[in-house]
């Protein structure tokens, strides 16, 4: 039966009800459930200040659990990367543990694997998902098969814009040895000029984030792109960007606007969209850090990495 350790280092816990019945559902569903002393604590937006978080992290690479899952996103990891417990993080890793999360766990991802080329996971947080109605059947296979070591890779459909964008997919494409890594581009974006962004060349750039209007995203790839860690990627895969409005002033400016704009200025590089991550019900779970194979047949693109 696998382990979790449920613990909060970014923003605090505020539904009680929601936090037991999500832990419920996981202990229901085979899972032994550990839950952080702090997992509930808060200080102004947060679970805890920024002592108890990493107190936090580090019982949980102590706690010899299979999995490492975050309660939430939100805010704080950021402020912590100088003084996380780099070494206990890569150890426990490298022990089995994984450590799992989205959203504000990017900063957390990014730098273990910038200090210590820790790999983690990218993928559901517990209340992102398991306190929500319905659960997810692709989320909780996906998570089931990593709990369990037995994830070898995902996949997804393509929208046909992207055949459409790049007719040579049509005739098959395929990367070997590419490291995958990303997350949330707003936290990434944040990373850039700062020792705990990784430097990942011919790699595999995936990328989501909630609740930012088209131009705010645009602006976010832009910095991206004038630092130069765009042009270094094999390719970029664009997962969910939700929960924006777009206003009447946009007049026309809108999500497919900046996929468009983005491709215009990596010529070579494909920009490929649909990718079943963010904060969506349906997310698959990904490596962060970890070479994997990329393979494009027709509309089926797939990551694998068992």
């Amino acid at each position: 039966m696998p382990n979790l350790y449920v613990y909060s280092p970014s923003g605090a816990v505020r539904d009680r009800a929601a936090f037991r019945r999500a832990v419920r559902r996981l202990q229901a569903a085979g899972y032994a459930v550990e839950v952080d002393p702090a997992a509930l604590a808060s200080h102004q937006r947060f679970a805890g200040d920024d002592d108890t978080r990493l107190a936090a992290i580090e019982r949980a690479a102590a706690s010899g659990a299979n999995v490492a899952l975050t309660t939430r996103g939100g805010y704080g990891l950021t402020r912590l990367l100088p003084r996380l417990p780099y070494d206990a993080i890569d150890e426990a890793a490298a022990r089995g543990m994984a450590w799992v999360g989205l959203s504000d766990f990017t900063a957390f991802q990014l730098a273990a694997l910038a200090q210590r080329g820790t790999a983690t996971w990218a993928g559901p947080a517990l209340m992102e998902d398991w306190a929500t109605e319905p659960l997810d059947e692709i989320t909780t296979a996906c998570f089931n098969d990593l709990a369990q070591g037995v994830g070898e890779g995902a996949g997804w459909r393509l929208p046909l814009a992207d055949l459409r964008a790049y007719p040579a997919l049509a005739d098959g494409w395929r990367v070997d040895g590419a490291v995958l890594w990303g997350g949330n581009l707003s936290i990434l974006a944040g990373l850039v000029g700062t020792p705990y962004l990784p430097r990942v060349d011919g790699g595999l750039l995936f990328l989501e984030d909630v609740g930012e209007h088209p131009y705010r995203i645009e602006r976010l790839l832009t910095q991206l792109l004038q630092s130069g860690v765009l042009e270094r990627q094999r390719a970029i895969l664009l997962g969910a960007f939700n929960r924006y409005a777009l206003t009447p002033h946009d007049r026309g400016f809108r999500l497919e606007t900046v996929v468009a704009w983005l491709r215009a200025q990596l010529p070579g590089i494909p920009v490929l969209t649909g990718l079943p991550f963010g904060h969506v019900p349906t997310k698959l779970v990904l490596p962060v850090g970890r070479p994997v194979q990329a393979v494009i047949e027709g509309r089926s693109a797939l990551l694998l990495w068992g």
